[in-house]
């Protein structure tokens, strides 16, 4: 099972925590830089737009400036939102990204998670119809990257067109898709692209329930040979009271996540109106003693254990998650252990 590293640059708090926006993606390059250094398979980074929450206005651009800087992890969009994409821009902006990482890239595609932002791109813009957009795109992108492609969809229509430039293989980078439903599953194996799950602020069971659709979809197309990566909160903790302390703002992150997710609360300069003590404490995604039980924290012995069964599950990637609250020291000291501790056990 290989394993990767998913991180933005982060300004979760509407408070004195805030770094500055430089300070930000310098701590997001340390992150990166530490994961390459530490032989991680690949790095991989989002799309957002107008929220502090999570910083991602372009991936590519992160990842652009990654590999110049980088030696030997592969540079993925974890998550590019489709569904503010025309295909063809898609298609050309991939190309030339994986042609200036000499290769090092992988597509991951998603419908996009908030409501918030669908109504800053389209107001007529919901999941459903997202979904739809992706899908249109996955079918466009092969026959773009392979030249003289016309198209009458749903969403888009163009005459013949070339992507310029072509990228470094003639299919294109790897595409990976975000997927949770059985028709998503379904759907990415049969157009042959990778798939990305992730139980969010759910456990074990959630996991196995998700490989279990994946292994379906397999099924239904025995000719194809994708891959599956499992998304996950990670925290690598000293001792237990490290772990109780990760889990507490790791509970203040999910709820923060949640209220943009619920989309009812005013946004000031990209901020959430600030939640309250009682917000936290009638979190309706579980409570800390949920979160230290569903998320992969705790001690590397602890973490190198949960790993170990997501790889008997069947596990293509692992994809440690760094986005939770924490101070950059925390972030830093827990990839170490990650990478000194728990890494060379899972080889």
């Amino acid at each position: 099972m290989k394993l990767s590293l998913f991180v933005h640059m982060e300004r979760p708090w509407s408070d004195d925590r805030q770094p500055s926006y430089r300070q930000a993606y310098d701590d997001f390059l340390e992150l990166c830089l530490m994961a390459d250094q530490g032989r991680m398979d690949k790095i991989w980074t989002g799309e957002h737009h107008g929220m502090d929450f999570t910083i991602a206005p372009n991936p590519f651009l992160n990842l652009v400036d990654l590999a110049r800087r980088t030696q030997h992890v592969r540079l993925g969009t974890s998550t590019l939102n489709a569904a503010f994409w025309h295909p063809i821009k898609v298609a050309g902006e991939a190309a030339m990204s994986d042609l200036i990482m000499d290769g090092r890239l992988e597509l991951g595609l998603a419908r996009g998670a908030y409501s918030f932002e669908y109504e800053r791109f389209d107001a007529s813009l919901e999941a459903w119809q997202a979904g739809q957009r992706l899908r249109e795109i996955v079918r466009c992108l092969r026959g773009l990257w392979a030249g003289d492609f016309e198209h009458e969809g749903e969403f888009w229509q163009f005459p013949k067109t070339t992507c310029i430039p072509k990228p470094t293989r003639p299919e294109g980078p790897p595409v990976w898709i975000a997927a949770r439903d059985p028709n998503s599953h379904e759907f990415a194996v049969e157009q042959g692209c990778n798939v990305k799950v992730t139980p969010l602020w759910k456990g074990v069971e959630e996991v196995q329930d998700l490989m279990g659709k994946f292994e379906a979809a397999k099924a239904k197309f025995p000719d194809q040979t994708p891959k599956i990566l499992l998304l996950h909160h990670v925290y690598v903790a000293k001792d237990d009271a490290d772990a109780r302390r990760a889990a507490e703002t790791l509970h203040q992150w999910y709820t923060t996540f949640g209220a943009w997710f619920q989309n009812k609360r005013p946004v000031v300069q990209g901020q959430i109106d600030p939640l309250s003590a009682a917000d936290y404490a009638i979190n309706p995604l579980g409570s800390v003693d949920d979160i230290l039980a569903t998320q992969v924290i705790g001690t590397a012995n602890q973490v190198q254990d949960r790993l170990a069964l997501y790889k008997d599950m069947g596990f293509d990637e692992f994809a440690y998650w760094s986005d939770n609250g924490l101070s950059h020291a925390d972030k830093m000291g827990s990839l170490e252990r990650f990478i000194a501790d728990v890494a060379p056990g899972l080889a």
